[in-house]
C-alpha cells in the first residue's frame, strides 16, 4: 500500500471515482499556495517587513561566500546559529549584488516549500484533501510575526519549518513501508536532521519527536544498512558544527545549548515568563495578532492552544493504542473490503487496492506522528515559557515559537473531524452536536483571526517602503560625500554596510560613544584606521542627542548634515 490516502468518491453506480470532486480541493490548494507566495512577493516589492542589521549580517555573509572571501560556519559574532541561509542566498547575490529582494527570494522559496510539504504531510496523516486545503489556506495567511519569521533572513527561522515538515513526511513514508528508494529516504532524513542541529536547535523537539517514531516503527531496519546510512548522513549534515568543534576544542553539546539560549538570559520573574510564554507567546507566534501587539480579544488562542494540545494528544494516543481508524484511508479501505467496491489509496501516486489491516497500520503511523507533533509543540511551548526571553521580550521573542505551525495538522484534526461529523449529520446525541458546533466555531475563528492579522500586517507595507527609501537616501548621501568609514549604532551599522555593498564600512558604538558589539571585527579595524570617520545617528535617537551635546560643547568640531530620518556628523580635518 502506498503511504497516504486518496479520498475519492464514486458515482451512484459504484464505478468510476468522481474525479472532479477529488480535483477541486487540489485546485483550491494550488490557488491558496499561489496566493500565499504572491502575498509575500508583494511584500518584498514594498521592502516589507522592515529589515534590520541582523538580516544584513546574514546578507554580508552571503556576499562574502559569493565572492569567495569567507565561508562562515556561524552567524558572525557568535558561535551558534548556522549560516545555511547565507549559503543558499550566495548564488542569488552573486547575480544581484547586495539586494534585500535577492536575499529574500530564498526565504520565499522556503515558505513555498513549507506550504507544499504541509499539504503532503496533512494528506499522509489524515487522508482528507479538504482538511489539507484548510491547512494550506491558513499557511497562506501571514500576520506581522509570521511574515517576519518566514521572510527575514535573520538566521534559522525560514528553514526550520520546511525542514521539520520534510522530516515528518519522510518518517511517514519510512514507517509505513513505502516501497522503493528506502536508503535515499533514510539519507535525506539524516542530512536534514544534521543540518538542523547545526542551523538552530529550536527545531530539535520536532527532530527528536519524529525520530522517536522512526525508531519505534523501524528499529529492526535500523539495525542494518539503514541505521549506518542514517548515522553517516546525520554526521554529514552536522559537519560544520562538528568541524568547528574539532578545530576549536569546543564540546558540540555546548554549541547546541548556547544556540538554545541556555543560561544566557537575564533573570525574569515567573509571572512575566508565564504571561509572555503562555498568554502573549501563542497568539503572537502563531499569527493571531496585529503588528507589534496583541489586543485582548486576540489572546483567545492562548486559551485554545492548551486544550488543542491535550485533545490532539488524547485523540492520537487513542488511535495509536487501539488501532481504531480515525484516518480517512483506513475507513476507505475497510469499506472497500466489506463491500467489494473498487477503492483507491495513496497520497497522490499510483493507487492499488489494499487490505483494511494495511490501512489501519498506516493509520497507526499517522497517529504516532500526530502524537509526536503535539509532543514537540508542547515541548517548544514549555521551553519558551521557561526561558528568560518570554519574560523580558515577549513580543519579539515569540519568534521562538515559529515551529508550532508544523503542528497545525495534529492540532486542528480533531476539530475538523468533529465539525465534519456535524456537517454530515453524523453527530449522535446533543453532547456530540455541541462539540461539533464548538469545533466549527474554533475553526472559523482561527481563519478569521489570522485573516484579520494578515490584513493589518499588509497595511504596514507602505511604512516599510518609506523607511527603506530614507535608508537608500542615507547610503546615496554618504557616497556623494565620499564618506567610506563611519561609526553608528548596532541597528544602523551592518544594515548600512550591506546596503552599500561594503563601500561604506561601519563600526558599532553605544549611546555613550563607547565601542559596541561588532559582529565582523575587520569593520572596526578599518574604521579605526580611518583618518576622519563620520558618525551616523537616527533622528531623535539617544545617540543623536549625545552627538548633539558634543557638537554644542565643541562648536566647529563637527559638521552636521541632516536628511530625512538621519543625522550625519562629519569630522573636520
Amino acid at each position: 500500500m502506498t503511504a497516504g490516502v486518496r479520498q475519492e468518491t464514486h458515482d451512484a453506480r459504484g464505478g468510476r471515482p468522481a474525479a472532479g470532486r477529488v480535483r477541486l480541493p487540489v485546485l483550491l490548494a494550488v490557488v491558496a499556495l499561489l496566493a500565499g507566495v504572491g502575498y509575500r512577493l508583494a511584500l518584498l516589492t514594498f521592502d516589507a517587513p522592515a529589515t534590520n542589521s541582523d538580516e544584513a549580517t546574514m546578507g554580508l555573509a552571503a556576499l562574502h561566500i559569493a565572492r569567495g572571501q569567507d565561508f562562515p560556519v556561524w552567524f558572525y559574532g557568535q558561535s551558534y546559529m548556522g549560516t545555511l541561509e547565507a549559503y543558499l542566498a550566495a548564488p542569488v547575490l552573486a547575480l544581484t549584488g547586495p539586494s534585500l529582494f535577492g536575499l529574500r527570494l530564498v526565504t520565499v522559496a522556503l515558505y513555498a516549500a513549507f506550504a507544499l510539504l504541509a499539504w503532503r504531510l496533512t494528506l499522509r496523516l489524515t487522508g482528507d484533501r479538504w482538511f489539507a486545503l484548510l491547512v494550506v489556506a491558513l499557511l497562506a495567511l501571514g500576520s506581522d510575526r509570521i511574515v517576519k519569521n518566514q521572510l527575514i533572513a535573520g538566521g534559522g527561522y525560514p528553514e526550520m519549518s520546511p525542514a521539520a515538515a520534510a522530516l515528518a513526511l519522510l518518517a511517514y513514508d519510512l514507517c509505513a513501508g513505502r516501497p522503493g528508494r528506502r536508503l535515499p529516504r533514510w539519507t535525506a532524513w539524516g542530512l536534514l536532521a544534521g543540518l538542523m542541529l547545526w542551523v538552530d536547535p529550536l527545531v530539535l523537539p520536532y527532530v527528536l519527536g519524529v525520530g522517536a517514531v522512526l525508531v519505534a516503527f523501524r528499529w529492526r531496519e535500523l539495525r542494518g544498512r539503514a541505521g549506518a546510512v542514517l548515522g553517516i548522513a546525520v554526521l554529514v549534515g552536522a559537519a560544520p558544527l562538528l568541524g568547528h568543534s574539532l578545530a576549536t576544542g569546543r564540546n558540540p553539546l555546548a554549541a547546541v545549548l548556547a544556540a538554545a539560549g541556555g543560561g544566557a538570559d537575564a533573570p525574569a520573574g515567573w509571572a512575566d515568563r508565564l504571561h509572555g510564554g503562555l498568554l502573549l507567546g501563542p497568539s503572537l507566534g502563531m499569527g493571531f495578532c496585529s503588528p507589534g501587539n496583541c489586543a485582548t480579544w486576540q489572546l483567545w488562542w492562548a486559551l485554545a492552544l492548551p486544550v488543542l494540545l491535550v485533545v490532539g494528544a488524547v485523540s492520537a494516543g487513542r488511535a495509536l493504542r487501539t488501532g481504531r481508524a480515525d484516518h480517512v484511508g483506513a475507513v476507505s479501505a475497510g469499506r472497500a473490503l466489506r463491500t467489494g467496491r473498487a477503492d483507491h489509496v495513496g497520497g497522490g501516486g499510483a493507487a492499488r487496492p489494499g487490505s483494511a489491516g494495511d490501512a489501519v497500520a498506516n493509520s497507526r503511523v499517522g497517529a504516532a506522528l500526530r502524537l509526536a507533533l503535539v509532543a514537540a509543540g508542547t515541548a517548544t511551548l514549555v521551553a519558551y515559557t521557561l526561558s528568560g526571553s518570554a519574560g523580558r521580550t515577549p513580543v519579539e521573542s515569540s519568534r521562538y515559537l515559529s515551529c508550532l505551525l508544523v503542528s497545525l495538522p495534529a492540532l486542528l484534526w480533531p476539530l475538523w473531524r468533529a465539525a465534519r461529523r456535524l456537517a454530515e449529520n453524523r453527530s449522535r446525541g446533543p453532547g456530540r452536536r455541541v462539540v461539533g458546533i464548538l469545533a466549527a466555531a474554533v475553526l472559523v475563528a482561527t481563519v478569521a483571526g489570522t485573516g484579520y492579522a494578515t490584513y493589518r500586517a499588509a497595511g504596514t507595507a507602505s511604512a516599510a517602503r518609506a523607511a527603506e527609501a530614507r535608508h537608500t537616501e542615507l547610503v546615496g548621501t554618504l557616497r556623494e560625500l565620499g564618506v567610506r568609514h563611519v561609526y553608528g549604532g548596532y541597528w544602523t551599522c551592518n544594515r548600512l554596510t550591506f546596503a552599500s555593498g561594503e563601500e561604506v564600512v561601519c563600526a558599532v558604538i553605544d549611546d555613550e560613544l563607547r565601542p559596541g558589539h561588532d559582529r565582523y571585527a575587520p569593520y572596526r579595524r578599518a574604521v579605526a584606521a580611518s583618518a576622519a570617520p563620520a558618525w551616523i545617528a537616527p533622528t531623535g535617537s539617544p545617540l543623536a542627542a549625545r552627538l548633539d551635546e558634543r557638537l554644542r560643547a565643541a562648536p566647529g568640531s563637527l559638521d552636521l548634515i541632516t536628511i530625512d530620518g538621519y543625522r550625519i556628523y562629519l569630522a573636520r580635518s
